[in-house]
């Protein structure tokens, strides 16, 4: 039986970094509940899963707009 590998977290600069916003954004999502995160001390950490549906999703939208590029 193969094990599941356990899920990896993100940093808010490594999520700001991946979706090119500033961290302050990544913090304001967090906080409105837009993107799941726990708190680790004083900082947080955002599910890699979590991230990649985020940009996933956004994309989704951004495919139907028949731009042709």
């Amino acid at each position: 039986m193969a094990e599941a590998e356990p899920p990896r977290f993100l940093t808010v600069a490594e999520v700001a970094e991946l979706a090119r916003v500033s961290r302050m954004t990544v913090y304001r999502m967090v906080h409105a509940g837009e993107l799941p995160a726990i708190r680790v001390g004083k900082s947080y950490r955002v599910p890699q899963a979590a991230v990649q549906e985020l940009l996933s999703d956004g994309l989704g939208a951004w495919e139907g707009t028949g731009t042709g590029r």
